[in-house]
């Protein structure tokens, strides 16, 4: 492209200069302006540049110029996003466990362009505070756009279910079975991401994690079936009934689990939990637990082949939840 036909981007470049390099403590005289624009391969004098500034401010940008004899001159004053309200974003994005760790970080590296050239750093210490179990499915930020689309467009989609095997790794479920199910909503629980959906085949209602599903196409020209059903169904209940969380004191918690469970495991506490095979078929955790009476209810919940080998006191205040819980029915 000639010098010439960059002079017409001027005022873009003035204002992509305004934005990424000012904010009200760093202002960008004419002079610095012009060096900037200069860099670009487009050549500007000091009128020129007050005229460019009036044109937009008069088109809407509020570029606010200080009158001093040394570090004046122009910055951009207000921008679309607050700090505060950047801040929120990023904390949203990287407390979100069905987003990768990659793509929080090319996420919250567009956020930051948003924020002044300063302040954008603020946004990146955040990054490295969050430290939360993260999705490993790294699609799973276009499976949400997929399913989004398929219920726009009425149609059903089929994919694959992924689970954990020991090795800490994601595999096809049932050798890979392909599941046709109707997509009806999508829901966010526990940090992460659930589809409601009706299965085709079972002819029910069903919730399938997204970040555990694989290969998902939209069968166009298909219409979804269950309209029925989801009519007739609260979203907001059937979530609260069937999703939990807990809270409490933090220790280092030892588990037993059968070896097919260790899907359970990873699902709750990351892949940086400590797995070790104690026998046949058998495996123990070291996790980082909460304990309170939800744990132990989580616990409850998973049978009787869920054993807590320690600590002691964790190990005795269980048995005593179940004991109480006994004493009901007594």
């Amino acid at each position: 492209m000639a010098k010439s036909a960059y002079q017409k981007l001027k005022l873009l470049y003035i204002l992509k200069v305004l934005t990424e390099k000012t904010d009200e403590a760093h202002c960008l005289s004419a002079q610095d302006i012009i060096t900037e624009l200069a860099a670009y391969g487009i050549s500007a004098e000091r009128k020129s540049i007050y005229d460019d500034m009036e044109c937009l401010i008069h088109f809407g940008y509020d570029i606010v110029y200080v009158k001093a004899r040394s570090g004046g001159g122009y910055y951009l004053g207000s921008r679309e996003f607050e700090l505060a309200e950047l801040k929120l974003l990023v904390d949203a994005v990287q407390s979100s466990r069905f987003i990768t760790q990659k793509k929080s970080r090319e996420l919250i590296s567009k956020i930051e362009k948003l924020a002044g050239p300063h302040e954008g750093k603020q946004l990146q210490r955040q990054v490295f505070v969050a430290g939360r179990v993260k999705t490993e499915n790294e699609s799973i930020y276009y499976n949400v756009d997929r399913i989004h689309k398929a219920i726009q467009d009425n149609a059903p989609i089929t994919f694959t279910y992924l689970a954990w095997n020991v090795k800490k790794e994601l595999i096809p479920r049932h050798n890979g079975k392909k599941y046709r199910i109707s997509p009806w909503a999508l829901t966010w629980q526990d940090e992460n991401y659930y589809l409601i959906a009706y299965d085709d085949e079972e002819e029910r209602i069903k919730h399938f994690r997204v970040d555990k599903m694989s290969r998902i196409q939209e069968l166009t020209g298909e219409v979804r079936k269950g309209g029925d059903a989801f009519q007739a169904f609260d979203v907001a209940e059937y979530t609260n009934k069937t999703f939990g969380m807990f809270g409490g004191e933090q220790e280092i918690v030892t588990l037993q689990f059968p070896e097919d469970m260790v899907g359970i495991v990873l699902d709750r506490f990351g892949k940086d939990v400590d797995i070790r095979k104690t026998g046949e078929g058998v495996i123990s955790v070291r996790v980082k637990a909460a304990v309170s009476g939800q744990f132990y209810g989580w616990l409850t919940g998973l049978g009787k082949r869920v054993m807590v080998l320690g600590p002691y006191h964790v190990r005795e205040g269980y048995i005593h939840f179940i004991e109480q819980i006994m004493e009901n029915y007594h």
